[in-house]
Formats: structure tokens, sequence, C-alpha cells
């Protein structure tokens, strides 16, 4: 029996994403568990197995197909020596893919109502329904126009506001006013949202590059992140001497080679130090709902990568339970397949906090946006010699500036400022990371 294989969710937040490669054939046996796709989503580009056995029947939707809708059918699979149907059936059921939900059946169509009498909804002459939104009439009957010589750029011909300007533009002026003197008054209505003003066409020598579905899904969380969440920042000074002679220390101390090599970077010891300073000010290990605060049980570290078509934030989980090597071996295997876009979904789906590094761009300080729903994600700049005050005398440390920024629902100034003084004291006393 024919049955539909569908776009399969990865993400509890796709709807839809890019159908990147197929990795079976037509005509190829498919066997539970096979590689069939490769299905590129909001945040990586993950192999997708097969729950069902059979033959692949018909590839409905090409490689490298964008903006394919979340239980859109994709292929059809079929029994050995079953004919192949020539589009996707209508009535079969379908095979899951990780097992997602088949969209629910849309309600069916309301009845037609009984036409009414012509009113300006018809043309007149000859009875035909008119389709134009409630705005629209009501502006074609103050500007006096007549609906039927309008063409409608809307849905199914529809006529909307901006057919209405358009042909304003082109009515004579003088039938507007006697028009406005004879038209009924206008039925109360909320007003129309304000109409942003185009942006200047770029005329300039330039690649438009088209963006990735990866691309379009960053830009509209930071953008809803930036607009929804309260944010305010939090900067603090901390001196790194003694954390880079712990890092020298312990580095010195591995293994050339073999399953207990290591080499731990700054970055590496600057995650255990967070993670340790929100076991302390577990306040600031939350997020914020519209039902509840949630306290996460767990310091799970989302760590920003950069990756090719933008940003990813894989996570080192139960970070403040796990060593030095151990969270510096794990960071180094993310960081290599987030940039391949092999991470599984729960590698970087979650986290409790985040922590975005650009200090070895030479980046002093800089504010980074929240990553919904976390309370916080915590900016590492450079480090750099400065002169630090030690009692009356002037001395020269090296030192980097870090900012937290704060969702003010959950993380206010005071739990924003005991975390970051949890941060540098364990930053500079660093001795308790061994711990």
């Amino acid at each position: 029996m024919a049955t539909n294989i569908l776009m399969p969710a990865l993400s509890p937040t796709m709807t839809e994403g890019t159908l990147s490669k197929w990795l079976k054939q037509e005509g190829d046996i498919i066997k539970s568990g096979d590689v069939i796709a490769e299905i590129e989503t909001d945040k990586a580009t993950m192999e997708v197995e097969a729950v069902d056995e059979g033959v692949l029947g018909k590839i409905l939707v090409a490689a490298g197909t964008e903006g394919v809708a979340v239980n859109a059918p994709i292929a059809v699979l079929v029994d050995a020596g079953e004919a192949v149907p020539s589009a996707a059936p209508a009535s079969a059921p379908a095979v899951e893919m990780h097992a997602p939900k088949p969209a629910p059946e849309a309600p069916p169509a309301p009845a037609p109502r009984e036409a009414p009498k012509p009113n300006g909804h018809y043309e007149a002459d000859r009875g035909e329904r008119l389709f134009a939104s409630p705005l629209a009439r009501r502006m074609a009957q103050q500007a006096g126009l007549d609906l039927a010589s309008i063409a409608g750029s809307g849905p199914n011909g529809r006529i909307v506001k901006a057919d209405i300007d358009a042909a304003r533009g082109k009515a004579p002026a003088a039938s507007q006013p006697q028009a406005t003197a004879v038209a009924a008054p206008p039925a109360p209505q909320a007003a129309a949202p304000p109409v942003l003003a185009k942006p200047a066409e770029i005329t300039a020598p330039h690649d438009a590059i088209p963006h990735s579905s990866m691309r379009k899904i960053i830009a509209k969380r930071l953008q809803a992140a930036k607009q929804t969440i309260p944010h305010f920042y939090l900067n603090m000074d901390v001196e790194l001497d003694a954390l880079l002679k712990l890092r020298a220390d312990l580095n010195g101390q591995s293994p050339k080679e073999g399953p207990g090599a290591f080499k731990l970077s700054v970055n590496d010891l600057i995650i255990k130090a967070c993670a340790l300073a929100l076991r302390r000010v577990p306040d600031a290990n939350a997020s914020f709902t519209d039902e509840a605060m949630i306290r996460y049980h767990d310091v799970d570290i989302s760590v920003a990568v950069a990756i090719p078509d933008g940003l990813i934030t894989p996570i080192i989980r139960k970070a403040d339970q796990k060593g030095l090597a151990a969270i510096s071996n794990e960071m180094k295997d993310l960081a290599a397949r987030a940039k391949t876009g092999k991470l599984k979904p729960e590698e970087f789906q979650g986290g409790s906090f985040s922590i975005s590094n650009l200090g070895m761009f030479g980046i002093t300080s800089f504010s980074a946006i929240i990553n919904p729903p976390q309370g916080a994600i915590l900016a590492i700049g450079a480090g750099e010699k400065r002169p630090v005050v030690r009692g009356s005398e002037l001395a020269v440390a090296t030192v980097m500036t870090v900012t937290l920024s704060c969702d003010h629902r959950v993380v206010d100034g005071a739990i924003g400022a005991t975390f970051l003084g949890a941060f540098k004291a364990i930053v500079e006393t660093p001795l308790s990371l061994m711990l």
C-alpha cells in the first residue's frame, strides 16, 4: 500500500526546512533505520532515518528545495512490486520520520451564503462577486471608485488597500469630493496600522546572497528577543593572571598524546567558573514564563560557536559536575561537529545559561543578546595588560571585561551583581576549579 513520507519536525520550533539532499533514489529498497535524506533546519543539517520498510516509489520534493512545510509529503513509499502513484496519495497513511505527528486536517470550508442584492460587493450589471477587504470597500466608497473597475492584487484577486491607493492615484481629482458628499458615513473601524516607508533601493554595485534557513531563523529570534525581553547590562573587570598560571601548569602536566591528553583553553576554564558561579547563585540559573519562574536543577552551559551560516550554541550539560579536561575535550568535539552541521538536536537545544566569547578576536567588551528562553548571557572580552591599584601601589595585571546581559523579569540587578561577584572570585582564585 502506498504511503506518504512526511517532512519531519526535527526541533520544537521548526515549521519549515530545506530538503538539502536525498541519500536514496527512486526504486531503492528502504529498511527501518536507513538514512534516506538530509534536512537543513534552523540550526543544522541533520540526517533523517526511515522508520518503515518498502521501496522509495517516488520523490515528490527535489533536493535543494527550500521552505518545505513540516508534515508536507516529500516522497511516496510503496510495497515491493506495487505500482507507483504519479503523485502523493490523498488518503494514504503517512510514514513518519523521527515520529512527527501528521498535520491536523483542515476544517471543512463553510457553505457559501446566499448571494445578497447588488450593494457594491457585486458588479451590478453582471451579478459577479467582487472580493474586497472591508477597508478597501470603505476607501472606495469615500473616493467614489467603482470596485468593478479595479483589479485586485490580494489572494484570489481580492481587492486590498494598496489597490485602492493605486486607483486613487489614477482617478480624476474632481470626482472625489462629489462621491464623498453622497457617501454614507463609514462604520466605526479600528485604525489601520501605520505603513512603514519602504527602504531605499540599493543601487550601488553589490552581490545578493540569499538567506539560508538558519540565517532567517536567527534573524527572527534575535529580533524577537531584543524587542520582547527587557535587557539590562552589568559590567565587571576580572583579573586573569592566576587563571592563566593554573592553565599553563595543567597543560604542562598533560600527556603529549593518548586518551588522557588535553589542552585547556581559557574558555574551558571560564565555562567551569561560570557553572560553579551559577551553582552558588541559583537564582541566575533561571528563566521567565508567564505562569512561573523556572529555576533549573542542572547547570547546562550553552556556548556560542560561529559557523558558516551563522551561530549555534552547543551545550555542556551539568558543567559544574565535570572536570576541566572533560569540558575541554567535549567542547572541542561539539564545536567541530557544529561547524560541519552534525550536531544532534539534544546537543544544541535547551541550556540554562549562555556564554559568548569574542576575546580571541581582540574585542575588549560587548553586550550579547539573550538566548530565549534563558534569563542571561555572559559576554567575555579579551584579556589585556592594564594598570591596577593594589593597596596604595600601582601594578600591572591581565584584566578582562565581562558583561552580563540580564532578562530583568527574572534576573534583577542584585542577582546579576551577586553572580558576577561569585564568577570574579572563582576566576581570581581558580584553585576552586579543581574541587
